[in-house]
């Protein structure tokens, strides 16, 4: 049980005490009134001795009393009535309530830190070893209080509301005080004329109330005399008169009144009797309908319901009315519950009364005309009165009674006083002083049937039985704490009454003889619990008498408690509860869950269960405060358990609670937690939960209509997940215009995508600045989430909406309904353009006008409102919510505010719901509910681990999404595309339209479009933006600039220069990707547009490319905010397979005449091959020209042309060209040093593309520089940085000899069968040859595969050695031929040796001079060789030794010896070649030229 004030001894002795009777007379009562006291309320804060007593036993042996209370009341003639008493204790528990703002008792049991009351101190109970030392830590304090100070009230109430039963003495009247005033005419008449009138009350048949102990009553006489207006020598004259006539132990005079009330009211005077006033009594006069003679003192209470209601709501039962007790006592809707539905709190809220009305104004002072002396006078006159008077007549009672037992037996009182000994000390057999007792007893035992039942209940006993008697002496015993001889009486009476089936009689003699052995001084033997069990169920089984009963148990429940026996006294206590009286279930049960938290090992659960329980009992029993109390003390053990249903009774109970007692912030929070968390509730319960929440929720609003908006809990925001976009919704596609994609809602977020657009924008940014990025860049973001950077203050421009998009989720089963649905908001107004002079502009919210449903501001910030927003059951769903700025500054979004309502449920049938089981009136719920709410959308910043300290401790980083800057206004530029095709051939060339729209009202400029894939487009050149179509293009709708050729300029050369600067590559835009965009006057004004031609070029490899496009553009006006904007757009291109071009490049074998000096013949092949599958409908490729693009070499002419000019290829065929390429001539390449281009066009077909323009230079110049720019990020640095071992000199000098610096340009036309139409489309292919030897293909998929190789993280132990050229490098230096006549006629019969000049050609490739050496030793020596060829013999010198300059041409006369006729391979000679400076170690054979045939005939 709970910690109480009293100890089980001093709650028993006060509980039994020596009950003294008050008759006054009227002046009597006059003196008192003048206190605001009558005569027994004024001596009762006297009545406790504070010193011992001694009275002796029927043995002569002394018995000391301590602390002994006496109990001084007014005489009442009729008892209580059951409902007053009910209705007093009801307002007992009510009143006494836990104090507010104090600190809380908190029991720590196992992982729970319990606070059991709002109490006063701290209590920490680790229940271990020093418990008992901490309880009496506490119980010894100064500022401790009970626990349950309402549980103690009620028990003292109610022992002393019990009537006297003639079952028991122990509520009987041992004495009577006749009261008269000193001022009575006759005083000694006045007392004649009380003890008659008390002689009346107690023998007359017309008063069977109160009851008296004995027939003899103790009259005791007090003479009151007010010293500040009677005559203070009457009074002592009266007196004298009374002691001789009652004798000086009968009478007392009682002088009081001291002073006056108006004298001397400054000094404070100690109130002894407002502890006692303020405790509710059951002599109420408020309660005296139906007892017109009960007297009652109280004051007004405060209760959470009046008298009336608690009557209605406690009592129900006992009017006649039935409880339903069918339904479980912890179903959410109990009918017996007021808080049942809607109406019921309706109702309760009407009439709940104000607690400040039931509040006393004014305060009643007590003991006014009394000083300390008057106190110490009355302290002194109960004292003598208890010594002189009363323990001398119990004294004298007790042998009396000794007497009467003992004389009606055959042996006196010696042999009763020998019995008694040996039954109290010896413990022998009681049976044997019973048999003996009745054996001599004169008396008969009451008259009984033989047939009559053993529980028999309604006995009685005349008033002279023997059995009585006994009874009697030890209720006297027992009073004057004697408990020894007390135990041994009530044993002896349990037997007899026993015997005579007098079950109310032996049920009481138990419970004291239980009680009695209890209080025994040095316990001498062990608590009888079981006598206290068979008494209990007695009262309740066989007599019907739950009061009994009650108070058994109440006894026992404190002595089981003090013995730590907590598990027998809560089971003891639950058993008393029953469906009779809901406050006594509530009591007990709330003290049984205190025994299982007091316990050595808390059962900390069954605490919680059991105070559920108390506090469903106390909401039946209308103790609502209470009720509440014990359901929030429960929620401390389910709270975050994984209990969900328990919490959510809980939960809701304490809403209902709350609401009922008018707390209605309590019942916000708690109907809030049934609603956010995870409920496993059926649909019916979540919307009887919802709607009971709206109700609290509307009366909350309804008190204060013009407060802040309160935060609704429903739907949950997941705040995290809310995105902000700035900017209009873009514009869908218009027939063939398609709109940029840009930046859109739609769009999930890719962290990766985002980085690319974040690098174009830095890439454009840098061209713009000069190379370098400024160091306030801020890139542009126009969809923030929680995965952007939210660091900086976002940019929003004024005029443009603020879309934020809130992402709503309905947990419950229920469907929701929001309606006007709109932002919260605050604005800054500030003027960016101009400087501030400090005044802060007033800052402007819509926070006071969210009451209104409308919430528009068209002069700062629009808001858009949504009318209704429908949710369905646990649907997340997301709103996107408009602000429109109309003025600059700094805005922050707050939250959304709404309106919360429900869906009215389709099971209503005539307002009644089927499921909740909950009716109703109006439209509360039939037509759905609704209230205005808000909430907040806090963003939690990311967590910051950059310091020691951030990341030893929990920190996070703002997160600003939500607080845009409002810029001046700036240019907004809208991008459509026209004709863009989805879908094109790897090379395909394809001519769309580009229109740029300015849809703002301030002119753009510096129209820039960046992109990872520069290759992929092109506007047209710098010189030309708008090239003019020739009028064979525009028949033939060709992309290309074209001419008509003629057939005689087939298979031959076309040449021209272009610089790449006219293309936007080279010097002036080092940029990759950066294209500046041709506008008129560079300036697009507002609402404007203007549409440019735009070239496309499928990429070289199949499938799905990704193309990212970056417009940037700035405003005309600079504004210090935004520097500029940009427009994003994706395109999706999809790529088939169109032809696979492979070349390599080798030296020619013959030398010119034209040439000057330095021979550059080469030869290229070109084998092309239709890789198509017909999956775009294809049904050949025409070759229709071959183009070469370099600044040293060119195509001269088409070696081997087809008889029908194109080159046709159907699916999976091949085909091969050859071209001879020369040096570009000394005009052309003296241009070299400006860094111009060749073009060289050879027409296969009969048209000329002209490769010099756009767009086919623009794709080939695009498509070098984004081949340069992969090498550099592959290779880590630049293309022009020579590695370490290019530095070397020689190594450089070889490389030069054997690199090509020639790139090839393959255009086609491919015939297109599409919807029964030819189409014909057109395309290029670029090949770049660098080496000689090597062979390079179109395709890049080989060459992406290998190069991704494993990675080695490996570091070298020293760095590489300088890397010497390789021997195929070497075998380049020089270029051999040979010139001899093809055949050769020799008369062999005239002379056998045949002798053929032949000239070697030597040719020194390098830019370096080279020792060669000429080998003609050299001879066949293989048998095939020597077959076919045959055998001859170089005549002369046979080893030649020669040094060749740069690039110099040697020859040397050779004769070749024949000695028959026959076909020879003249190509036997052996070259060795070296530089000049390097040793004999470098000399390499160079590689032999094509075999030398010479045919020698015979003439």
């Amino acid at each position: 049980m709970a910690q109480c004030l009293q100890s089980v001894q001093e709650f028993i002795q006060d509980s039994f005490v020596p009950m003294v009777a008050v008759l006054c007379s009227e002046d009597a009562e006059k003196v008192t009134r003048k206190n605001n006291l009558n005569f027994s309320e004024l001596v009762r804060p006297f009545c406790r001795l504070t010193s011992e007593g001694h009275m002796r036993d029927p043995n002569n042996q002394i018995q000391v009393i301590k602390n002994l209370k006496i109990n001084i009341s007014n005489i009442v003639t009729q008892p209580p009535q059951p409902t007053v008493i009910r209705k007093m204790l009801s307002e007992v528990v009510s009143v006494s309530q836990p104090a507010d703002g104090l600190v809380a008792n908190v029991i720590t049991a196992g992982d729970y830190d319990l606070n059991i009351s709002d109490r006063s101190i701290k209590a920490s109970v680790p229940w271990y070893n020093n418990w008992k030392e901490s309880l009496m830590e506490l119980s010894t304090s100064k500022f401790f209080t009970a626990t349950t100070p309402w549980f103690e009230a009620y028990r003292e109430n109610f022992f002393q509301s019990m009537p006297a039963s003639d079952h028991e003495f122990l509520n009987h009247y041992l004495a009577c005080m006749l009261v008269v005033s000193s001022r009575e005419a006759e005083p000694v008449e006045q007392f004649l004329k009380l003890s008659q009138e008390q002689h009346q009350i107690q023998h007359s048949n017309e008063y069977s109330y109160p009851k008296w102990f004995i027939p003899n009553t103790l009259k005791y006489y007090v003479l009151l005399h007010d010293i500040s207006e009677g005559d203070e020598q009457r009074a002592d004259s009266v007196y004298e008169e009374m002691k001789q006539r009652y004798g000086t132990q009968g009478c007392y005079l009682l002088k009081i009144n001291s002073r006056s009330s108006a004298i001397g009211s400054d000094e404070q005077i100690p109130d002894p009797w407002s502890q006692y006033l303020q405790k509710i009594n059951f002599q109420n006069q408020d309660f005296n309908d139906e007892s017109p003679s009960v007297v009652i003192n109280s004051k007004n209470i405060e209760n959470s319901i009046n008298a009336e209601e608690a009557d209605e709501l406690d009592f129900s039962s006992k009017d006649g009315v039935p409880n339903n007790f069918k339904a479980h006592p912890l179903q959410l809707d109990h009918p017996s519950d007021p808080g049942g539905h809607l109406d019921s709190l309706e109702a309760l809220k009407c009439t709940a009364p104000v607690s400040e009305a039931k509040k006393q104004t004014s305060v009643t002072t007590h003991g006014a005309c009394l000083t300390l002396n008057d106190h110490d006078r009355i302290r002194q006159f109960i004292q003598e009165f208890t010594f002189r008077g009363l323990l001398p007549h119990i004294e004298k009672t007790i042998r009396q009674l000794n007497d009467q037992v003992s004389t009606k037996g055959a042996f006196g009182t010696n042999i009763y006083a020998f019995f008694s000994q040996l039954v109290s000390r010896k413990g022998l057999s009681r049976s044997l002083f019973s048999a003996t007792k009745k054996w001599f007893s004169g008396s008969k035992v009451p008259e009984k049937s033989i047939n009559e039942p053993k529980n028999t209940a309604g006995l009685l006993y005349p008033p002279e039985a023997p059995e009585l008697q006994i009874r009697k002496m030890a209720d006297l015993c027992f009073l004057v704490q004697h408990y020894d001889l007390a135990y041994s009486c009530y044993h002896t009476a349990k037997k007899d009454f026993l015997n005579d089936q007098a079950m109310l009689y032996a049920a009481g003699a138990l419970e004291m003889a239980a009680i009695s052995a209890f209080l025994q001084p040095g316990a001498p033997r062990p608590y009888p619990a079981h006598y206290m069990d068979t008494a209990i169920q007695t009262y309740k089984d066989m007599c019907k008498n739950m009061v009994l009963a009650e108070r058994c148990a109440l006894l026992s429940a404190e002595v089981l408690k003090s013995q730590t026996k907590y598990s027998e006294a809560a089971t003891l206590l639950i058993r008393m509860t029953s469906e009779d009286s809901d406050l006594r279930s509530a009591l007990l049960l709330e003290q049984a869950a205190h025994c299982f938290i007091n316990m050595r090992s808390p059962m900390v659960r069954k605490f919680a269960f059991h105070m559920i329980l108390a506090g469903h009992r106390y909401s039946k029993a209308g103790q609502k405060r209470h009720a509440l109390r014990c359901y929030c003390q429960a929620m401390q053990v389910y709270k975050g358990k994984g209990w969900s249903l328990a919490e959510d009774h809980i939960n809701f109970t304490i809403g209902r609670q709350s609401f009922t007692l008018r707390q209605l912030e309590n019942a916000v929070s708690a109907f809030r937690h049934i609603l956010i968390n995870d409920s496993k509730q059926t649909a019916s319960q979540q919307g009887t939960f919802l709607r009971e929440y709206l109700y609290v929720y509307k009366s909350v609003s309804q008190l204060s209509p013009e407060g802040p908006l309160p935060q609704l809990p429903l739907p949950c925001i997941e705040s995290s997940a809310t995105r902000v976009f700035f900017g209009h919704d873009r514009r869908l596609a218009e027939g063939v215009k398609q709109a940029a994609t840009h930046v859109s809602l739609d769009q999930e977020f890719d962290r990766d995508l985002s980085q690319q657009w974040k690098e174009l924008e830095e890439q454009v940014v840098a061209i713009v600045n000069r190379g370098a990025v400024p160091v306030n860049f801020q890139p542009t973001q126009y969809c923030l989430n929680s995965q952007t950077d939210n660091l900086r203050f976002p940019m929003a421009v004024v005029e443009e909406p603020i879309i934020v998009e809130v992402v709503f989720k309905n947990p419950l089963k229920v469907p929701l309904v929001l309606t006007d649905l709109s932002l919260l908001w605050k604005f800054q107004p500030k003027d960016f353009c101009r400087l501030q002079n400090g005044e802060a502009k007033e800052v402007i919210s819509n926070e006071k006008d969210a009451h209104m449903k409308p919430m528009v501001k068209n002069d700062v910030i629009g808001t858009e409102v949504i009318p209704e927003f429908n949710m369905s059951h646990e649907e997340t769903k997301v709103a996107r919510l408009k602000l429109f700025p109309h003025q600059t500054g700094e805005l922050h979004i707050l939250g959304v505010v709404y309106n919360l309502g429900t869906i009215p449920s389709p099971n209503m049938v005539d307002g009644i719901d089927s499921f909740a089981g909950i009716q109703t009136e109006g439209n509360l719920t039939s037509n759905g509910m609704s209230v205005r709410g808000r909430q907040d959308l806090e963003i939690q910043g990311p967590r910051l681990n950059n310091t020691k300290e951030e990341k030893t401790s929990v920190k996070h980083g703002p997160d600003r999404r939500l607080d845009p800057v409002i810029t001046p206004p700036m240019p907004l530029l809208e991008v459509f595309f026209i004709n863009f095709p989805t879908g094109l051939l790897c090379g395909e060339i394809r001519k769309a339209y580009v229109e740029f729209v300015n849809v703002s009202k301030v002119p753009l400029n510096a129209l820039k479009v960046v992109s990872k894939h520069p290759e992929f487009f092109t506007f047209g050149s710098h010189s030309a933006p708008l090239t003019p179509l020739s009028p064979t293009a525009s028949e033939n709708c060709s992309a290309y600039k074209t001419v008509v050729s003629d057939s005689s300029s087939a298979c031959t050369a076309t040449t021209s220069l272009v610089s790449p600067v006219d293309f936007g590559v080279g010097c002036d835009n080092p940029g990759l990707g950066v294209v500046d965009i041709p506008l008129p006057d560079s300036v697009l004004l507002p609402g404007t547009s203007i549409q440019l031609p735009m070239w496309l070029r499928g990429p070289d490899k199949e499938g799905v490319h990704e193309i990212n496009f970056l417009f940037y553009y700035k405003s005309t006006e600079s504004t210090s905010k935004l520097s500029h904007r940009v427009l994003r757009h994706t395109a999706v291109i999809c790529t088939s397979r169109s032809l696979s071009v492979r070349a390599t490049v080798c030296r020619s074998n013959t030398f010119q005449d034209d040439d000057d000096g330095r021979n550059g013949n080469m030869l290229v092949f070109v084998d092309v091959e239709n890789i198509n599958t017909n999956e775009a409908g294809v049904r050949e490729f025409h070759i229709v020209q071959v183009s070469s693009s370099s600044k040293h070499w060119r195509l001269q002419k088409c070696i081997n042309p087809c008889e029908d000019k194109d080159a046709k290829l159907s699916s999976r065929e091949r085909g091969k060209l050859c071209f001879r390429a020369t040096k570009c001539k000394s005009q052309e390449a003296t241009s070299s040093a400006l860094g111009k281009y060749t073009f060289t066009d050879i027409n296969l077909g009969n048209e000329q593309i002209i490769s010099a323009t756009t767009p086919c230079a623009d794709f080939f110049f695009r498509s070098c520089q984004s081949t340069e720019s992969k090498k550099t990020v592959l290779s880590g640095q630049p293309a022009h940085v020579s590695s370490r071992w290019q530095s070397n000199d020689v190594t450089k000098v070889v490389r030069n000899c054997n690199e090509v610096d020639l790139n090839i340009i393959v255009l086609w036309k491919a015939y297109v069968v599409e919807d029964n139409k030819q189409l014909i489309l057109e395309g290029q292919l670029h090949v770049a040859l660098q080496t000689i030897g090597n062979e390079v293909c179109s395709l890049s998929q080989k060459q992406e595969a290998q190069e991704m190789v494993l990675l080695k993280f490996i570091r070298p132990e020293q760095p590489p050695s300088l890397a010497r050229p390789s021997m195929e490098q070497l075998s380049h230096l020089i270029k051999t031929s040979l010139r001899y006549p093809e055949s050769y006629d020799h008369p062999f019969l005239q002379k056998s040796l045949c002798m053929v000049p032949v000239t070697l050609t030597l040719s020194n490739c390098s830019l370096a001079g080279v020792d060669v050496i000429i080998d003609l030793r050299h001879k066949a020596t293989s048998p095939e060789t020597l077959e076919v060829h045959g055998s001859f013999t170089w005549l002369g010198k046979t080893q030649y030794k020669l040094q060749l300059k740069a690039q110099e041409i040697q020859k040397l006369q050779l004769k070749a010896c024949f000695i028959h006729a026959g076909v020879y391979n003249l190509g036997t000679p052996r070259v060795f070649a070296k530089l000049t400076d390097q040793g004999s170690m470098c000399e390499t054979s160079q590689q032999n030229s094509m075999p030398a045939l010479i045919i020698i005939n015979s003439v």
